[in-house]
């Protein structure tokens, strides 16, 4: 069974969730690895973990031996603590700034009217999930990083795998392998010769800073970012918006757009952990005590839906104004793709209300098939007719 913090009842936490916040903020939990753990639900108590890096490491090999001889420097920046954590972010942050960002926009709207005027030729009943959600952040990730779109299949395919919590460890384990693989080739063609994507550019600037390991885990980490949060985004996004046709009515017109992306990143948290936390030291919180070298979970759906944190937060209302959502996380392990994710979700939503006006399910909403055992919250598929 999958523990309480990963449940969903289609678009909400389970209610068990909200009542552990309430009357045990900080309760035992058994991690995807098989250890046991405290899950923290309070807005006040995850946002404390989060921000603080001297009494909670990162470190994976601090949680789980499994990850005890895997290199401090992997790569993968979600695991670093500092110093390593800053250098490694020094180098990618200019990259994700609002104004290289915006260099993206003209492209992205290229690609988001490709796929509508794709689905408008073909015709209804469309998949939403691999018509549109899925393929514009692949594409835009891809062309950022410099890995062929061609092989959009093996690596989305290998990215369900490893987000999968139904698989075994082993198999999750063997897909990350690959993964890793397929990423090391592709840095050391780009070390022979770099290009004038992201991958070319950390080489040419910071070549000598950064060896061939430590690349292969940044553009792993981000080709799984890059494409798999925004485009559940995409599809869980347009799902609810249809089913509060009155507020799809105001992102259509161009409405409320930066409010409602805001509104629907906090209502979906598709994210449903941060990267465990390990205390460095005895802590408490609500009460709790929590020993040095124990494991801290932290539910951004729990937090993100907090009364503490403001009033009704289990209905969804893109009036709402709200900025302090943990969605993209909190601290110095913030999303650094969170200026991209905004992006691409103000583009591609009121351009597909207004491309197809009378957009609509294909199939009864209760035979909408929604991802579970997964890392990352989604759809399966989402038919739709117009």
């Amino acid at each position: 069974m999958l523990p309480v913090h990963i449940q969903r009842n289609k678009f909400d936490p389970v209610p068990e969730l909200a009542r552990l916040r309430l009357e045990q903020p900080i309760s035992p939990v058994s991690t995807p690895w098989g250890l046991t753990g405290w899950l923290a639900t309070r807005y006040d108590d995850v946002r404390e973990v989060l921000s603080d890096t001297a009494r909670f490491s990162n470190a994976p090999g601090r949680r789980n031996p499994r990850f005890a001889d895997l290199p401090a420097r992997n790569g993968f920046l979600l695991t670093y603590d500092p110093p390593d954590h800053t250098t490694l972010r020094r180098m990618l942050t200019p990259e994700f700034t609002v104004r290289r960002m915006n260099r993206l926009r003209p492209r992205i709207e290229a690609l988001v009217t490709d796929h509508l005027d794709a689905m408008a030729r073909s015709g209804p009943p469309a998949d939403l999930v691999s018509d549109f959600a899925l393929p514009i952040p692949s594409l835009v990730i891809c062309e950022l990083l410099g890995v062929p779109y061609a092989d959009r299949e093996q690596f989305q395919r290998l990215t369900g795998t490893r987000l999968d919590m139904s698989l075994t460890p082993d198999d999750r384990a063997q897909a990350t392998i690959e993964a890793r693989e397929y990423m090391a080739g592709l840095v050391a063609r780009q070390r022979a010769d770099p290009g004038d994507d992201m991958i070319g550019m950390l080489i040419r600037e910071h070549g000598d800073e950064i060896d061939d390991f430590e690349l292969t885990g940044v553009a792993d980490l981000l080709l799984i970012a890059g494409h798999e949060t925004t485009s559940n985004m995409l599809g869980l996004g347009t799902l609810l918006l249809l089913r509060h046709p009155e507020q799809a009515a105001e992102v259509r017109t161009g409405e409320n757009v930066a409010e409602a992306i805001e509104e629907l990143l906090r209502y979906l948290s598709i994210v449903h952990m941060i990267v465990p936390r390990t205390a460095r030291e005895d802590v408490v919180l609500s009460g709790q005590r929590i020993a040095a070298g124990e494991v801290v979970i932290c539910s951004l759906a729990a937090a993100n839906r907090d009364p503490a944190f403001g009033e009704d937060l289990d209905s969804f209302d893109i009036r709402r104004k709200i900025s302090a959502h943990m969605a993209f996380g909190h601290g110095i392990h913030h999303c650094l793709g969170a200026p991209l994710a905004r992006m691409e979700m103000t583009i591609a939503f009121p351009a597909l209300l207004r491309r197809f006006p009378d957009l609509r399910l294909a199939v009864p909403f209760e035979d909408v098939p929604f991802r579970s055992y997964t890392f990352v919250f989604g759809l399966e598929s989402m038919p739709v007719t117009w």
